[in-house]
């Protein structure tokens, strides 16, 4: 072999194809995206667990509704102030290093909540919870931006996202049984070891499209097909002052805390409303999530088929928004109804629609912004959505504890998603990217 050398360095054209053989095809994007999955899958299921045990704990060591509120929000409050810290994290150095770091944080957090014996510990361990589990979408919407082309986006993002279904269907289906078996402390300890094994997992197979050997030059053609975009690092202070990131975070700031209204406290409303108790709660739990996980890639897929017809890709996101924003309106007579299969069928609707939901407007940051900012986008809409989750939390312990009835709540989760979009397409008409400075 002749090498053009000057000391030990080696000319760079020669040099890049000594350091990757690429195949002559593949879909390694496709593995990242499960990579993703299965990080998401944990996430939700580390933090359904709390949820699932809420009226078993209750009972055992006698919180109040109002300290289950506290509880959930000091989770939230610390989610809100990691999103900032982890986007700008995940920016500044990479989604490889950045994931497996707060991977690391919510795998402890998780496994401490074993050694909580009042609702001030459970406080403590949610906070840190929260602190770590606040990475996931950040690193995970930048990754998918950096593997995939914008017209696949929404499609990784769905099939990625639906990991949060996943992880809420595994949750009641592994903890009641841990539990009774072996006792509740026991749920947060073997649920908690699957997010270590998977930082393992993510560092050995994980590199960026242009640095991993197995991805195909034809591949990476593909992943790179969008127009140039700028790669400078946009500043924070800029970023907040863009309409379009006050547009994402406040459509995050109205539809989040719903998502969250349903982790944490569907069981206790089958509990409350059904009296069914952890031996009898998986069965709807399980029923509710799997629909979620058809929306999320149900709503992934529909704009890509809408724009197979001749629609733009913006105008068929927002017209999917639009579809999964009405979609979840029935959710209001969830507590009026006296049948237990009728509720499980209108929340089964209504989460579907809003991880439909959730899948394209995590894309919209995409769509919106550059690549180098958007870690810190998602960082700051998932801060604003964690905000209105922990004013959603504090005000539903209150409202139980004073009316003992769910009907306002579900008539606020209603009527979110169709006030969000408004917010969406005033702030933000057609989705339109910033302009970066030269």
């Amino acid at each position: 072999m002749n090498l053009t050398a000057s000391g030990n360095s080696i000319e760079p054209a020669l040099a890049d194809d000594l350091i990757v053989s690429r195949p002559v095809s593949s879909h390694t994007r496709w593995t990242i995206c499960a990579l993703l999955f299965a990080a998401t899958s944990i996430n939700y299921m580390d933090r359904q667990v709390l949820g699932i045990l809420a009226p078993t704990l209750q009972h055992s060591i006698g919180w109040t509704e109002a300290q289950y509120g506290y509880i959930v929000s000091a989770f939230q409050f610390a989610y809100a102030v990691g999103l900032i810290l982890a986007g700008q994290m995940v920016d500044r150095f990479g989604t490889r290093i950045g994931y497996a770091i707060v991977m690391g944080i919510w795998s402890i957090s998780a496994m401490a909540h074993s050694l909580a014996h009042s609702a001030f510990g459970f406080g403590v361990a949610r906070f840190f919870l929260g602190l770590g589990e606040s990475g996931n979408f950040p690193a995970a919407i930048k990754t998918t931006a950096e593997w995939f082309p914008q017209g696949e986006r929404s499609l990784a993002t769905g099939i990625f996202n639906s990991g949060t279904n996943l992880g809420a269907i595994l949750a009641p289906a592994i903890v009641p049984w841990v539990t009774i078996r072996y006792g509740w402390r026991a749920s947060f300890l073997i649920t908690g070891a699957f997010s270590a094994a998977w930082i393992v997992w993510w560092l050995t197979h994980y590199r960026k499209p242009s640095d991993h050997p197995k991805v195909s030059q034809s591949e990476l053609d593909k992943i790179n097909s969008d127009p140039p975009q700028s790669v400078a690092k946009i500043p924070w202070s800029k970023i907040i002052g863009y309409r379009q990131t006050w547009a994402f975070s406040l459509a995050k700031f109205l539809t989040d805390p719903i998502w969250w209204f349903y982790l944490y406290w569907l069981p206790k409303f089958f509990d409350a409303r059904f009296h069914l108790g952890l031996t009898h709660l998986g069965l709807p739990l399980i029923i509710v999530y799997n629909a979620s996980a058809v929306g999320s890639i149900g709503g992934g897929w529909l704009p890509a088929l809408f724009n197979r017809t001749g629609t733009s890709m913006i105008k068929a996101r927002l017209t999917t928004m639009l579809l999964f924003a009405c979609m979840v309106t029935p959710i209001f007579f969830a507590s009026r109804t006296d049948s237990e299969w009728v509720a499980v069928g209108l929340l089964s609707l209504a989460a579907a629609a809003h991880q439909g939901w959730s899948a394209n407007l995590f894309t919209t940051a995409s769509d919106m912004f550059p690549k180098s900012a958007v870690g810190a986008v998602v960082g700051i809409g998932g801060m604003a959505g964690s905000v209105g989750g922990v004013l959603f939390s504090l005000s539903t312990g209150w409202i139980l504890e004073i009316t003992h009835s769910y009907s306002s709540l579900f008539g606020i989760a209603a009527s979110a998603y169709l006030i969000a979009l408004l917010v969406l397409r005033t702030l933000a008409p057609g989705l339109k990217k910033i302009e970066v400075p030269a």
